[in-house]
């Protein structure tokens, strides 16, 4: 039975039983700050496990993708090591919100497994919660009598707080849960030792494939427990695993989840999968981490150097790291992946076919980025060998490569044993300590109770149409990040727009209509589907009515921009073509920023013609057409354009300047008319990734005053070349000139350094064989001076040469030597340099051969002599 059989026989069993077959959520999370990517079935169903939502169906299944790289079982640096753990996973899930409980959880698990999927009863174990004394929590005897039910009680296994209590987080629902698992070994091993003194030990053969989680607590921020008024059921099933015993596979790897890859790997590679470990684990890693990045960058997330986006880099960059040590890959190679990977998923998950060939683009251009990186990191790690004077590379370096150039410390011993080197573990281990120290130190953040204040199952948002209005407080709590206290409140309705689809949170006011108090709004995030405000304080009196002021002028601005920001996707797609598609924005108050696919760089002339396009949709004064609650499939039919990656609702908001020009998704805030927008003016144009174009640009007042510094710089300027009739031609007459003149005084000064060359070996003073040359110089420049000294190592043989000068008076300290004194008398440069520096209260460093320092104290350059002279008459 292949994966998506065994996909399709699980929608269809909880389809009979009930159950509404949803879409999976992107797997990268856009709204919600506790997290960067989704990581487990139940996030998107998270508010409605929390309270602040209502299940539309209370009986959910479908399958999730998830992304996993630290935590239990989940060290990145594992994942195909191993042949059972991923970065990312199916989940398959079947949810209960306040419906069935753990009686028909655990009846239809058994049903599915052991009926449809037919797995061996023999083979399966599961585990019930023990309790937990220090918490007060009895053993979960009601799941033991549905399980005893159905399986042989020396089957059911007692399970612990870490392993069979399952939580949220810190804080929020939480529960008892049921783990099934399966034993794949062989028979005699079987016989030899019971499968359930296996069970959670990380046995490669003996995996959990199940967990049923059963929610019935609310964990407080005291760490107290309460019963949720609701009780709900969250199941995840790994759909790599339950592929793997169905068919009785060896490994996870040898399911046609990943044979199809690792086929492709054998194809570019020439190299058979089981040949050997190295290689097998290379092939493991890169199948497993294609499919992951895939997917990422597919559903939004661009490799970078911070947040969601490093994570994604890390993980593509190990995939590379394995292919060039393990497979010789030594040019792009992984992208060629892409294409087989989606054609595969393209029914169950048909985005990343959609993309296919932007997700190529950018995989291949961080490829070939990284490969240098890797060429560079050999070349530092044989520059440390070659330096090295107790064959050991020092944990710190080691470190440096792996943190800078993504060498893991196993790469790293490895070439250094070839050179008969060792590298300090320790002192590596040390620094990563202390790396997951700042990090842990960086994200420290607690959170207290929400504090209820009056009971409202709805938030509404009123703040399309609304600046103000009078709310009711909710809700409140305290957060402490880094020492620094806000307060998070939530309002029964609000015309203050959370952070969301790119545009920023609103600011303002909360005036208490009673007493007057007036508090800062200072922003307003998106949290499990609610808008949460951050005000600086809490309110005297919270109970009473308050009036809820948006800054006005700062919402305008952003309206202004936003709404120049679906113009602006219009005018791409216009001039740049059909293939233009979003991948990011930022709307706030005094600038806009989108990002989108295009691989080439925008000429001038397009930009030009973009920028028209948007200021003559402005002009034209398009009314806006808003669509509000339109159901999903009908919007896409109309042609309005959605962004990949993001999360729709079955009914959404639809946003319309000309039909023919922009239709898009959108839960923003936009102008009523196009005019109101004023003028629109692009500021700047580059590239941020593999085919990602990004246009930062700038509307209505701050567009006027750009355009008005413009024209007021153009008028200085003419008014400094005394009003020519053609400005152009007489800037353009001005640079040649400049450019000519520059020349001359380059030739001159090169006609003054050939001077002063041959003038100095004129002085040459030879001492114990060595020609010396020690003198104060006149030089315009650092990088003059180091152009006279190589002059003169190249045509002066057993050189030893010190100079002194003054460089924007500043003194400078300059030395060259010739190659074979350095071997001859075990000169260096570097280490001179530093003693003489002392005498001008300054410091510096080089190579050998040549180095280089600057100080501040003229007064001390003729010691600098004087202890040069005394150097070379001692040591030669």
């Amino acid at each position: 039975m292949n994966s998506s059989e065994v996909r399709q026989k699980f929608f269809d069993f909880f389809a009979s039983k009930g159950h509404t077959i949803v879409a999976s959520a992107p797997i990268v999370v856009k709204n919600d700050p506790t997290l960067m990517f989704t990581n487990a079935g139940m996030n998107q169903f998270k508010d409605i496990f929390l309270g602040n939502g209502i299940a539309e169906n209370k009986r959910v299944a479908n399958t999730q993708k998830c992304l996993r790289v630290s935590g239990k079982h989940n060290d990145l640096e594992e994942v195909g090591i191993d042949t059972y753990h991923h970065t990312m996973f199916e989940m398959l899930g079947n949810w209960s919100f306040g419906d069935y409980f753990k009686k028909d959880a655990i009846k239809w698990a058994w049903e599915l497994l052991t009926e449809v999927y037919k797995l061996d009863k023999n083979r399966l174990y599961v585990t019930v919660f023990e309790g937990n004394k220090l918490e007060n929590l009895d053993f979960d005897n009601e799941s033991f009598e549905y399980w005893a039910q159905l399986i042989d009680n020396k089957r059911i296994l007692n399970g612990n707080k870490k392993d069979n209590f399952w939580e949220m987080g810190d804080t929020g629902p939480c529960g008892p849960c049921s783990e099934i698992h399966y034993d794949l070994r062989a028979d005699e091993d079987r016989f030899e030792i019971n499968g359930s003194l296996l069970v959670n030990k990380d046995h490669p053969q003996v995996i959990e494939i199940w967990n049923l989680v059963f929610m019935q607590y609310n964990r407080k921020a005291d760490g107290s427990l309460e019963l949720l008024p609701d009780k709900h059921v969250d199941t995840g099933m790994g759909l790599e695993r339950l592929v793997r015993c169905i068919n009785n596979n060896w490994s996870n790897y040898d399911t046609d989840i990943f044979q199809d890859t690792i086929a492709e790997l054998e194809n570019i590679s020439k190299i058979r999968y089981t040949e050997s470990e190295k290689t097998d684990i290379a092939f493991r890693v890169i199948a497993d981490h294609i499919r992951a990045i895939s997917f990422a960058i597919a559903d939004g997330q661009l490799p970078s150097n911070n947040g969601a986006g490093y994570v994604i880099r890390r993980i593509l960059r190990r995939a590379i790291r394995y292919g060039y040590s393990s497979l010789e890959f030594r040019k792009p190679e992984i992208y060629k992946i892409v294409e087989p990977l989606a054609l595969k998923f393209k029914n169950v998950f048909p985005e990343l076919l959609q993309q296919a060939d932007f997700v190529s683009k950018v995989v291949f251009e961080e490829e070939k980025t990284f490969l240098n990186t890797l060429t560079r990191g050999l070349e530092i790690l044989n520059d440390l060998v070659a330096k090295s004077k107790d064959k050991t590379i020092s944990g710190v370096c080691a470190f440096e490569l792996y943190d800078t150039y993504g060498f893991p410390l196993d790469l790293t011993k490895l070439i250094a044993s070839d050179f008969g080197f060792n590298v300090d573990e320790a002192g590596f281990e040390t620094e990563l300590i202390k790396q997951k120290s700042r990090s842990r130190k960086d994200a420290e953040k607690s959170t207290g109770d929400w504090t209820e204040v009056t009971e409202n199952e709805n938030q509404e948002f009123i703040g399309y149409d609304n600046f103000e209005a009078e709310i009711k407080i909710c809700r409140y709590r305290t957060v402490n990040t880094k020492g620094n206290k806000i307060f998070q409140v939530v309002f029964d309705k609000t015309p203050f727009y959370a952070e969301g689809g790119g545009q920023v949170g609103d600011t303002g006011t909360l005036i208490g209509v009673s007493d007057n108090e007036i508090i800062k709004i200072l922003d307003t995030k998106k949290e499990n589907n609610l808008a949460v405000h951050i005000l600086e304080k809490i309110p005297v009196d919270t109970k009473q009515t308050f009036k809820a002021v948006i800054d006005k002028k700062r919402r305008q601005n952003i309206t202004r921009n936003h709404s120049a920001t679906h113009l602006l996707n219009g005018a791409l797609k216009q001039v740049l073509g059909s293939h233009v598609s979003q991948k990011g924005s930022l709307v706030e108050s005094d600038r806009l920023r989108f990002d989108f696919s295009h691989i080439s760089k925008i000429s001038k002339k397009e930009l030009n013609e973009i920028e028209k396009i948007v200021n003559s949709k402005i002009r034209e004064n398009i009314q806006l057409d808003e669509k509000l609650n339109l159901p999903i499939d009908l919007a896409r039919k109309m042609g309005a354009v959605a962004v990949f990656g993001e999360k729709y609702g079955d009914f959404v908001r639809v946003i319309t300047f000309d039909p023919l020009f922009s239709m898009e998704l959108c839960g923003g805030t936009h102008v009523k008319n196009t005019s109101e927008i004023g003028a629109f003016k692009i500021i700047s144009e580059s590239s941020i990734a593999a085919g990602v174009r990004r246009i930062e640009a700038i509307s209505g007042n701050f567009a006027d005053e750009y355009i008005s510094k413009k024209l007021e710089m153009v008028e200085i300027i003419n008014d400094s070349l005394s009003n020519p009739p053609d400005l152009l031609k007489a800037i353009s007459e001005l640079i040649n000139e400049n450019y000519t003149l520059k020349k001359r005084l380059e030739k001159l000064e090169t006609n003054d350094l050939l001077n002063l060359k041959n003038k100095l070996i004129t002085k040459i003073q030879t001492i114990n064989s060595v020609n010396t040359i020690i003198e104060n110089i006149e030089l315009n420049g650092v990088d003059k001076l180091k152009d006279l000294c190589f002059q003169l190592k190249n045509e002066v043989k057993n050189i030893f040469a010190v100079f002194t000068c003054l460089i924007n008076e500043k003194p400078m300290i300059a030395i060259i030597i010739s190659d074979n004194l350095v071997s001859q008398f075990n000169w260096n440069a570097g280490n001179i340099i530093k003693l003489l520096a002392k005498e001008i209260d300054g410091g510096g460093g080089g190579q050998a051969f040549f180095a280089t320092a600057g100080g501040k104290n003229q007064l001390g350059m003729s010691n600098v002599l004087k202890l040069a002279k005394e150097f070379v008459s001692s040591n030669s």
